[in-house]
């Protein structure tokens, strides 16, 4: 184990200075907050291009927060059965939708203290909506940050809310943004929960992990 000091700030910027010249950092979505939290509830539990079916049949047939409010829930289920567990989702998108326009007047909010008041919104969707629509810095651990932070040796954790702890005291705020889509590409690409591809990839002489124990 080659070892990772958990205050090197210098080893961290490394380490994104090479993520970057490998991945580039996608355009999500087009800023909206509601369909950035709509999306981010269908992506719970399935595969990102599930998601982008199921977001793109809800949005092209209801283009808007009350237009979704308004849908019937079956039909909402079926614009929505890629994302799977879509009976819940849709009573979900359906219920979240009418919260937003009774008490937020129709805008999703800003706060990560509000967004929680929300049914179904954890962290990780509040941090999403602040990041991939409102640009400002923030950590969505999902299960790819979560592994990989553990595996570098940033973090020594059991669960995605301690790890945004320990991100947000270790990573400097300016690469927060870029943060989970990075990780996420890396995720998908070498450093995968099964079989990763440590021979290829491009920090590993700055990981913590020991090869050998990989799942």
């Amino acid at each position: 184990m080659r070892g990772f000091k958990m205050n090197d700030e210098e080893k961290i910027r490394e380490i994104f200075r090479r993520l970057n010249e490998v991945y580039t950092i996608r355009t999500f979505h087009d800023h909206d907050p509601y369909k950035v939290l709509i999306r981010t509830i269908l992506s719970q539990r399935t595969r990102d291009e599930n998601t982008d079916q199921a977001a793109n049949a809800l949005f092209e047939v209801y283009p808007d927060i009350y237009a979704v409010a308004d849908a019937p829930v079956e039909h909402v289920q079926e614009l929505i059965k890629p994302a799977g567990f879509y009976r819940v989702k849709a009573a979900r998108i359906l219920e979240v939708s009418r919260i937003l326009i009774d008490q937020y007047g129709g805008e999703v909010p800003r706060e990560m203290d509000e967004m929680l008041k929300l049914p179904g919104v954890g962290r990780k969707t509040a941090n999403c909506v602040i990041v991939f629509a409102f640009q400002d810095a923030a950590i969505p651990v999902d299960t790819h940050v979560h592994r990989i932070s553990n595996r570098w040796g940033i973090a020594d954790t059991k669960d995605p809310e301690e790890t945004e702890q320990v991100l947000m005291e270790k990573v400097p705020k300016d690469l927060w943004v870029d943060l989970n889509d990075l990780m996420v590409q890396f995720g998908q690409t070498i450093c995968r929960p099964i079989g990763p591809q440590c021979d290829k990839c491009p920090i590993s002489d700055l990981c913590d992990y020991d090869v050998s124990k990989l799942e």
